[in-house]
C-alpha cells in the first residue's frame, strides 16, 4: 500500500507542543502589586512598632517570588514541533535557553510508547531501531495520553497506506495541530 498523498513538500502532520501556564503576564503583574503593596502595609506596620529591621525580609520574599516566576516563565519557552512527512517524521526541540535540536526518524518502524506510574502516563517515547525519543515531557500526564493515542493512530494509518485520523475534536492549549 502506498502512504496518503501530500502536495510536495507538504507534511501530512504537524504538531507544536509547548508548556501551559495558567497565569498570564498581567496577572503576574497583578500578583506582583499585591504582594509589594501588602509588604508595603506590612512594612509601615512593622517601622510603627519599632521593629524595622524586618522590612528588609520582606523585601527579600517580593525578590524570591519574582525569581521564581522568572524562572517560571523562562521554562516556558521551551517548545517541541513533531512533522510528519510519508517518508520521515523530524522532531524540533527548543530548550529554554533557545537552543534547538532535531531528530529524524523513519515513520514505518517508529512505534508509540508510554511509561506509566500509578496509572498516569508519565513519560511519552517514540523509539525505532533500539533508540528512544522522549516527547512532551513538559505537558500533563492527560496531554501525553492523549498525543499518544493519536500519534499511534496517525502512524498505524500511514503503515497502512489509510487516510490519516482528524486531530481530537478538543486538543489541549499545550498542543497545536498545523497540519
Amino acid at each position: 500500500m502506498h502512504p496518503p498523498e501530500a502536495k510536495p513538500g507538504q507534511p501530512l502532520l504537524e504538531l507544536v507542543l509547548t508548556p501551559h501556564r495558567s497565569l498570564p503576564r498581567k496577572g503576574f503583574a497583578a500578583l506582583m502589586a499585591a504582594l509589594v503593596l501588602f509588604n508595603l502595609v506590612a512594612g509601615l506596620v512593622f517601622l510603627l512598632v519599632g521593629a524595622w529591621p524586618v522590612i528588609g525580609f520582606l523585601g527579600l520574599d517580593v525578590l524570591l517570588v519574582w525569581l521564581a516566576f522568572r524562572m517560571n516563565y523562562a521554562r516556558a519557552r521551551q517548545s517541541e514541533r513533531i512533522v510528519l512527512h510519508p517518508d520521515r517524521m523530524s522532531i524540533w526541540r527548543r530548550d529554554h535557553w533557545g537552543r534547538e535540536q532535531v531528530v529524524e526518524l523513519q515513520p514505518y518502524w517508529l512505534r508509540v510508547r508510554v511509561v506509566r506510574h500509578q496509572g498516569a502516563v508519565s513519560r511519552l517515547l517514540l523509539a525505532s531501531h533500539g533508540r528512544r525519543h522522549v516527547i512532551g515531557q513538559f505537558l500533563a500526564p492527560d496531554e501525553r495520553e492523549r498525543l499518544a493515542l493519536h500519534l499511534d493512530d496517525v502512524l498505524v494509518a500511514l503503515r497502512e497506506g489509510r487516510p490519516l485520523p482528524a486531530p481530537p475534536s478538543h486538543p489541549s492549549p499545550a498542543i497545536t495541530f498545523t497540519a
